[in-house]
């Protein structure tokens, strides 16, 4: 028989591995009986019990309210004889912190152990300012969150930090980040030093897409991929509920594969004809900028013309939806290129499903129809068929859930070790 995915064991010496056990499956799984845990982790009724008490007594587990109980019942049919009694996480027993450093843009927030935002934070910075400013802004937005939010210190489990570029997880550096200058900035550290709070830190796309595993649409997904569209482009993959970083770390830098081989732009990386310098925002909107100098009076030119507080891609998304057909023609011909990169991705990852993030999902109406199509087309003996491609649902909250995410996975459901 084979080991049931996040299986205990029956032994006073790893009594931590078997906690980890369990609160993973009530993660997944809701409301659950003790019986129930004691058959899917493997271990005894005894330990079961004992595990459950410690958590009853924390107030981390609560018994289940009736709706849920009777959700999770089998069938939804009544039970007969003596009835169970179901128990569920309390998921306002803990808290964690998230940060998502954007390009230019700061956003943070307290989640609760289902990463329902409770309160979040938004900052602007200039990308031009050294990483050591940056990081003092970062510090006083987490302590103007957690401010807002009325947690108290003591319950909040850590930070989680989903950074730009290339960041060794295990060291919580931030090795390079092209669109913000920054190089072997130490965040997890300094953040640690500043704030007294455990952190951690990874790839912000990696940290989407292990959001989307842990709460959203990743759940129940053994191979998932998320591509973040926005200054930049990036990708982060899960496989297993773990997320897959590479070697080095620098797994889902899809934004740097060559599309362009000869003649292509030059690209923040210091290589040439990378998908970045294809389908990014700020290519977007230099190729519209182009399109409304040739035709001043048409759609496209009137919506840039609006000073109504839109950012410029929301425009030309306007502008797409009025039916000018110049603005759709630059989406499809650019969704062109995604798909392009989503095929090579599919034939290299085979993932059952694809998430799009950031302008891909803000624009999913029309970059999806066309890079689906080009991804079908162009992946190896239709295995694009079997995939699913969808837009995040979390919106722009994918980046501070994804981030808390890395903090609740690390210091609390502890998928890491697992």
């Amino acid at each position: 028989m084979s080991k049931p995915p996040f299986a205990g064991k029956n032994s006073s010496l790893v009594r931590a591995h078997n906690l980890r056990a369990v609160l993973n499956h009530f993660l997944r799984a809701g409301a659950i009986s003790r019986a129930q845990l004691a058959e899917c982790t493997a271990l005894s009724n005894t330990t079961i019990t004992h595990l459950i008490d410690d958590l009853l007594t924390q107030g981390i587990v609560m018994e289940a309210d009736a709706h849920s109980a009777r959700h999770n019942h089998e069938g939804g049919h009544r039970r007969v004889g003596r009835p169970r009694t179901d128990l569920q996480l309390n998921p306002n027993a803990r808290y964690a912190v998230g940060v998502h450093i954007g390009i230019g843009i700061l956003r943070a927030a307290v989640v609760n152990l289902h990463a329902e935002i409770i309160h979040n934070t938004i900052v602007e910075f200039d990308t031009t300012l050294a990483a050591p400013r940056v990081l003092n802004r970062i510090a006083r937005l987490v302590e103007k969150t957690i401010a807002g939010s009325r947690v108290a210190n003591e319950r909040i489990l850590g930070l989680g930090i989903g950074a730009s570029g290339l960041v060794d997880y295990d060291n919580g550096v931030n090795v390079l980040a092209p669109n913000l200058g920054w190089r072997e900035v130490p965040l997890r550290d300094w953040m640690q030093s500043r704030l007294g709070l455990p952190v951690t830190v990874d790839n912000n796309v990696r940290a989407m897409a292990l959001g989307e595993s842990m709460f959203g649409a990743g759940r129940d997904v053994g191979v998932l991929a998320f591509v973040y569209g926005r200054v930049g482009v990036g990708a982060g993959f899960v496989v297993n509920g773990r997320p897959f970083r590479g070697s080095g770390a620098g797994a889902g830098e899809i934004g740097h594969t060559v599309m362009l081989p000869d003649g292509g732009d030059p690209c923040m990386c210091g290589n040439r004809g990378c998908l970045e310098t294809l389908v990014s925002e700020p290519v977007l909107i230099r190729e519209a900028e182009k399109l409304v100098r040739r035709n001043p009076r048409g759609c496209l030119a009137r919506h840039f013309a609006e000073r109504n507080g839109s950012r410029p891609i929301e425009r030309i998304f306007a502008a797409v939806r009025e039916g000018d057909a110049d603005a759709l023609a630059l989406i499809e011909a650019r969704a062109r290129y995604l798909g392009i990169a989503l095929a090579n991705l599919v034939n290299v990852l085979n993932p059952e499903l694809i998430l799009l993030g950031g302008m891909f999902a803000q624009g999913s109406e029309f970059f999806l129809p066309v890079a689906e199509r080009v991804m079908r087309e162009r992946a190896f003996a239709g295995l694009g068929d079997r995939v699913r491609v969808q837009p995040t649902q979390f919106g722009w909250r994918a980046g501070v859930i994804g981030a808390a995410s890395l903090a609740l996975s690390a210091f609390f459901y502890h998928l890491e070790d697992a």
